[in-house]
């Protein structure tokens, strides 16, 4: 049996993303890009914790990750896929939502939550890529969604 070896291309740390993609604090939403399969899929790590923004009001009593952030993080995963995919030439470049559909909220995400966000590609015509999301809590569906991008020409 053959042990697969990993390697720095399979694992991008924040510094990395900032590079790929123009999304800063408080907007970036992923803090590692890991199991990169180059045009394909890849796994987004979001650590969520008590200090973000959003738990002000969201809800002070019982925070809870609001729904559509964990859509943009998914899509801020799957930019950073596509950007690292196409190479040195789109680094930077926007990647702009088209569509989101399908989307299902089956947990809520909390601090504490290491969140998972597992996207793969279903279609790429052109810019336009077309990607499958799941957000998993310890192995658990919390949100799946399906979304559409186009990467700025």
């Amino acid at each position: 049996m053959t042990e697969e070896v990993k390697t720095d291309l399979d694992t991008l740390d924040v510094m990395r993303i900032m590079e790929l993609i123009p999304h800063r604090y408080p907007m970036l939403l992923i803090d590692r890009l890991v199991d990169i399969v180059p045009g394909e899929s890849a796994v987004g790590i979001k650590n969520v914790t008590i200090n973000e923004p959003f738990f002000q009001g969201h809800f002070p009593e019982r925070p809870i990750m609001p729904g559509v952030l964990i859509v943009e993080a998914m899509a801020q995963a799957a930019a950073t896929l596509v950007v690292h995919t196409l190479g040195e030439e789109a680094e930077g470049k926007l990647v702009y939502f088209m569509s989101v559909d399908g989307v299902r909220f089956r947990k809520p995400v909390e601090p504490g939550h290491q969140l998972e966000l597992h996207v793969t590609k279903e279609r790429q015509r052109g810019n336009v890529w077309r990607f499958k999301g799941e957000g998993r809590v310890d192995g658990a569906v919390a949100t799946e969604a399906t979304f559409s991008a186009m990467i700025a020409v």
